[in-house]
């Protein structure tokens, strides 16, 4: 296959460890991706901003974003809602500001504690506290509808891996004794058809863009888009090998320069070509452990 950024009209990039890492920019992302100049949706798992911090934060990093190009799995959870609950009940929000937010954009009663509360939307928040996740299973255990915004188990920062929203959304599973009813961003697909709805655009005219193989990839080979993983955050070489099936992505490059440099295109393509030999080589039965790996360690140097 011949990697053709171009023959996609747009892109559903990821944000934490694709574009930046904390506050700082990932090397090479930004003006990766203002040479390309393509329509993007910036999606992202992380819950606990609204669309517009996040459009600020690109902004200020050298991209024109505004709000309307973020998609975050909030959004998605709140979109949810619509086929689980009557306009107007009442929610239980867990995590950062940009839960409630998009909950009560949707049209939702915002509650903080269980009592009367029909569903729980539980996203990711820095400040998010053990009495939060209490309340959060006190309402699941009275019956209310769970929906999790994702199940990230851990988030990359400036500081390193930290943990993310499947980790405390965990804590509330042990707690309940089931996980949750719903889950809205990635790998589940509401989060892509909503980015592609905002991109006005079919999924397959879309090339998902991200760091993760468990969300990112996965959620774009569920949704029928094709996918670009680049190495600039969670998943690393190793792990894409190894990958099965489901988590297996269209492209694997070091960086988002493979979108717009032509050295690193031919590079994207030669790592991707060189990625797919070691997956015949294990669907045909050879240990991952007895790969070569000489050539694509090369490619990355």
């Amino acid at each position: 296959m011949t990697w053709d950024p171009k023959s996609y009209d747009g892109l559903v990039c990821d944000l934490d460890g694709v574009v930046y890492r904390g506050p700082e920019p990932v090397p090479h992302a930004v003006p990766s991706l203002v040479a390309d100049a393509r329509p993007v949706i910036y999606a992202t798992n992380n819950a606990s901003r609204p669309p517009e911090s996040v459009a600020a934060h690109l902004s200020s990093l050298g991209l024109q974003v505004g709000a309307a190009d973020v998609v975050n799995s909030s959004q998605a959870a709140a979109w949810i809602l619509g086929d689980l609950l009557a306009p107007g009940s009442p929610v239980l929000c867990v995590g950062g500001e940009g839960v409630g937010l998009a909950v009560a954009a949707a049209g939702y009663q915002v509650l903080s504690e269980a009592d009367g509360a029909a569903a729980v939307v539980q996203g990711y928040g820095p400040d998010v506290r053990a009495a939060d996740l209490a309340e959060a299973a006190y309402a699941v255990a009275a019956g209310a509808v769970w929906v999790a915004t994702n199940t990230d188990a851990t988030l990359p920062t400036d500081r390193g891996i930290a943990p993310g929203n499947g980790s405390l959304v965990g804590a509330v599973e042990r707690a309940v004794g089931h996980p949750p009813h719903r889950v809205a961003g990635k790998p589940e697909t509401p989060m892509y058809q909503l980015a592609a709805e905002r991109a006005s655009m079919p999924v397959q005219r879309l090339l998902a863009v991200g760091d993760r193989l468990d969300t990112d990839v996965a959620g774009a080979n569920a949704a029928g888009m094709d996918s670009l993983l680049v190495l600039t955050g969670v998943d690393d070489l190793a792990a894409v090998v190894r990958a099965p099936v489901a988590l297996r992505p269209t492209w694997v490059a070091r960086d988002l320069r493979a979108l717009v440099d032509p050295a690193e295109r031919e590079r994207c393509e030669e790592l991707t070509a060189s990625v797919r030999e070691r997956w015949m080589l294990i669907d045909g039965g050879t240990d991952p452990g007895d790969l070569p790996w000489d050539d694509p360690s090369a490619l990355l140097s």
